[in-house]
């Protein structure tokens, strides 16, 4: 069995008056993350995971920030396109593994809806979708609450 294995990083600067999204999911309604797209820095973190899997760069390679078409789009469209390009090249999720950091507000109740819209989206099980929220004890900018980072792990599986 052939497998890869890719790490995503991201972050964003929260501001007032945009909705916050993570993992798909409306997780406040005026505090959210200042981004060209709809700002879904969990999702972007994932989307590098599995592009990075498969040596494929980054998502601002494959969706510029630059490039109106991307403007405001909502992320899990870009979740899609990428589970296209790595399906495209002979490869499947086998699991992704998401960790939130962010201090304010608590999104651990969210987690289930998270795991099962990503799972719906990437076309796979629930089980194979690993959401975790944290805070950093108020330490740095997460702490201060000016933003949030988001680790994303993904394995690819040889079709």
């Amino acid at each position: 069995m052939d497998i890869r294995i890719g790490n995503g990083y991201d972050v964003h600067v929260l501001a007032d008056g945009i909705p916050m999204w993570l993992c798909g999911v409306k997780a406040n309604e005026s505090r959210g993350f200042i981004a060209h797209s709809d700002g879904d820095v969990a999702i972007h973190a994932l989307c590098d995971a599995m592009l990075g899997a498969l040596a494929m760069g980054d998502i601002g390679h494959h969706f510029p920030d630059t490039s109106d078409e991307f403007k405001g789009i909502d992320s899990k469209i870009l979740l899609r396109r990428v589970c296209a390009l790595i399906a495209d090249r002979g490869w499947r999720v086998g699991n992704i593994d998401i960790t939130i950091a962010l201090q304010a507000p608590k999104i651990g109740k969210l987690v289930p809806q998270m795991r099962e819209c990503l799972a719906e989206v990437m076309g796979i099980g629930v089980d194979r979708v690993s959401v975790k929220a944290t805070t950093t004890e108020k330490l740095g900018f997460v702490g201060r609450e000016e933003g949030c980072e988001v680790w994303a792990t993904a394995l690819l599986i040889a079709d």
